[in-house]
């Protein structure tokens, strides 16, 4: 528990609301309900081990911030996530009460423990210990299956690692949300385009079929169109890239868009984790993903 005033509210508040709920308590000390609310805050702060943070604002002393907020009635209490205002109530609730408000919108302790679980296996990737990290991202789906940020993460790592069979298995829990999902929408175009490449039996000297096929022929998508799938079964995701790029040159709604659709799944796929920057900073762009957007953008909106 922390009192905020004017001066300490943006990094108190607004900054630390980025990384966990804060939820504001408009006080008084002439309120008799504030009284009875303000050790259940508390108690429910301590009990929650840091899934929310509480603020109290006492709104005679701070009454800019209470005004910012449009308070009216003493107690009021507002949750803030990500910046911004979420949810709120007003009154001295009961225990129960509370604790049900802060449930719909405060972290699992198995939340946070998958997102810890996650960051540590980036951590271990970038040092290269790939079994760390795909046992790390491993617990994080088994401690929090409805995390799809970590289930996209622990597929890709196990197509990465050729571990085919390993990954549909682990994909098999949220295979009907990939078509309303960008991430797992993207997985399941890597994972068609493996299935395909087995089952047309391409193996190594596919390449060179395909380049006869394509000199003959420069609008020969189907042939590009399989070239393409075909490398990204080999994870050579920029030359597949250029290939779709030569379909989408030619023919931007080839195939009901689907080079479109395969290049966007690639971007995501090959889009590495954000890296931490400092509060205010915006995390750079990676070159490769950024170059190839651009690319994107100038074929199709030419």
């Amino acid at each position: 528990m922390i009192d905020v005033t004017v001066e300490n509210f943006e990094a108190e508040v607004v900054a630390a609301s980025m990384d966990v709920p804060v939820l504001v308590d408009f006080w008084a000390p002439w309120c008799g309900q504030t009284k009875s609310l303000g050790p259940v805050l508390e108690k429910l702060e301590t009990e929650y081990a840091g899934r929310f943070k509480l603020a109290k604002i006492d709104s005679d002393q701070e009454q800019q911030l209470a005004g910012m907020f449009g308070i009216r009635s003493i107690p009021t209490c507002v949750l803030l996530m990500n910046g911004q205002p979420v949810d709120g109530f007003m009154g001295a609730l009961p225990e129960g009460q509370v604790r049900a408000f802060l449930d719909k919108h405060v972290p699992t302790e198995d939340q946070l423990t998958a997102e810890a679980e996650e960051e540590e296996a980036f951590e271990a990737l970038a040092e290269g210990d790939t079994d760390t990290a795909l046992e790390k991202l491993q617990h994080a789906v088994v401690t929090d299956p409805a995390n799809d940020d970590a289930r996209f993460d622990y597929v890709k790592l196990l197509l990465q690692l050729g571990r085919e069979d390993d990954a549909k298995v682990a994909f098999a829990p949220v295979i009907a949300k990939a078509p309303g999902s960008r991430k797992l929408g993207a997985l399941k175009t890597w994972m068609d385009a493996i299935d395909f490449v087995a089952l047309s039996a391409y193996g190594e000297s596919a390449g060179a079929d395909f380049d006869a096929k394509i000199a003959a022929s420069k609008r020969d998508f189907d042939t590009r169109y399989a070239r393409a799938r075909w490398l990204m079964a080999r994870q050579r995701w920029t030359d597949a890239m250029d290939e779709l790029l030569e379909i989408l040159m030619r023919d931007k709604a080839w195939g009901e868009e689907a080079a479109r659709k395969t290049y966007v799944a690639i971007l995501e796929i090959i889009e590495p984790p954000k890296v931490k920057v400092a509060d205010g900073q915006i995390p750079p762009d990676d070159p490769v993903v950024a170059t190839y957007r651009r690319r994107l953008s100038s074929v199709v909106l030419s």
